[in-house]
């Protein structure tokens, strides 16, 4: 017996637990420390089936005056007609007298991943000369957006998966005046920035000198940090030093001087999508006369799936702990949305209690 508690001693020092001290509550085991392959790394490959299969979505809303591109702009970002003025049969441009938000979702699929894209547009925004709280449409639709998925949330019998309206990006058309920001731009991105991801970006660029285009742009940052202006990508956000290091890159460049268009031409030999000239083409992926490619990058190539983790992890978490806490106030259930104006949300639906404990600042709301 006694040689059989040694022979363990002994065991137990030739082969210590990798990366595990008597502080440790884990230990990190390497691939060199496995006795041969698991295939973690495969379930890679099951979350890309799975995403393929069910496909996502991803809401872009476009803001700005009339005349401003944003129809072409959205055109040229996906390839393709998914504009709300290019989908409407005998569109005609009119100039609203109020901010209607309207959408138009479309299913895009390319090399087998499907993607649920929709825009959204502000037609009116801007174009009154009075255009005195004119974000405000704008504010309950981001806002009513969160309400929707809360509610579904909190539902008792839950859908599998909770249609996602939440939008995910804003990009902010302003004229190319190459002045500086005007009030309404102020106004408008100081009170979207809290609530929505918002990317702005400078219409029709190709009007400016690239002299002209650099100092509005440093004349923007200048506005925008002076009057406490969040736009994505925010430096707190930033998860590590590579993330800081690509962020950065964006930050130098931002806002965006960009140009649409749908039409392409023959520039030595080759296709390219362009806006023809007397003095030239002007190439539109081109990073040498525009900064469409840095735009498309940040939306589609590089950051779009950040876009949607900043939207449920950061602004729509900061919109369910603050419902949650107005609902702990009054009871089990959750309080008529009020608007950014004071005024109550209508609403055919009754309140819904929640049905599940949630810890929330920590504060248990709803056990039921």
């Amino acid at each position: 017996m006694e040689e059989r508690e040694v022979e363990e001693r002994v065991v137990e020092i030739e082969h210590p637990l990798p990366c595990l001290s008597e502080s440790d509550t884990q230990g990190i085991i390497k691939g060199r420390d496995l006795f041969g392959y698991v295939g973690i790394e495969a379930v890679l490959d099951q979350m890309r089936r799975k995403t393929m299969k069910a496909g996502f979505e991803f809401n872009i809303m476009v803001v700005g005056q009339s005349g401003l591109g944003k129809s072409t702009l959205v055109n040229t970002l996906f390839k393709s007609k998914v504009s709300r003025k290019s989908c409407t049969p005998n569109y005609e441009e009119k100039i609203s007298k109020t901010v209607h938000l309207q959408s138009v979702s479309h299913v895009i699929e390319e090399k087998g991943v499907k993607m649920k894209l929709t825009v959204i547009d502000t037609p009116g925004f801007g174009d009154q000369i009075n255009n005195e709280n004119c974000w405000e449409p704008i504010v309950k639709y981001v806002n009513e957006q969160y309400e929707k998925y809360l509610k579904e949330e909190l539902n008792v019998n839950r859908k599998r998966r909770i249609p996602d309206t939440r939008v995910h990006c804003c990009v902010y058309f302003l004229p190319a005046t190459g002045h500086w920001l005007r009030p309404i731009d102020v106004e408008f991105m100081r009170r979207l920035g809290k609530i929505v991801s918002i990317v702005p970006v400078i219409a029709k660029a190709d009007t400016l000198t690239l002299e002209e285009r650099l100092e509005f742009k440093q004349r923007i940052r200048q506005d925008l940090q002076a009057n406490g202006i969040r736009v994505y990508p925010q430096k707190e956000y930033d998860e590590d030093a590579e993330d800081r290091i690509l962020n950065d890159k964006i930050r130098e460049n931002i806002p965006f001087a960009v140009v649409g268009t749908d039409k392409e031409h023959q520039v030595n030999g080759n296709k390219v999508l362009g806006r023809k000239t007397k003095w030239g083409i002007i190439e539109v992926e081109n990073v040498a006369h525009c900064e469409f490619a840095h735009l498309r990058d940040l939306l589609i190539r590089s950051h779009l799936q950040d876009l949607k983790d900043v939207t449920h992890n950061i602004h729509y978490e900061a919109y369910r702990v603050k419902r949650l806490n107005e609902s702990n106030a009054n009871g089990l259930a959750l309080s008529p949305l009020i608007l950014e104006n004071g005024t109550l949300e209508k609403s055919d639906r009754k309140p819904i209690l929640t049905d599940v404990c949630r810890t929330v600042t920590g504060q248990a709301y709803g056990c039921m």
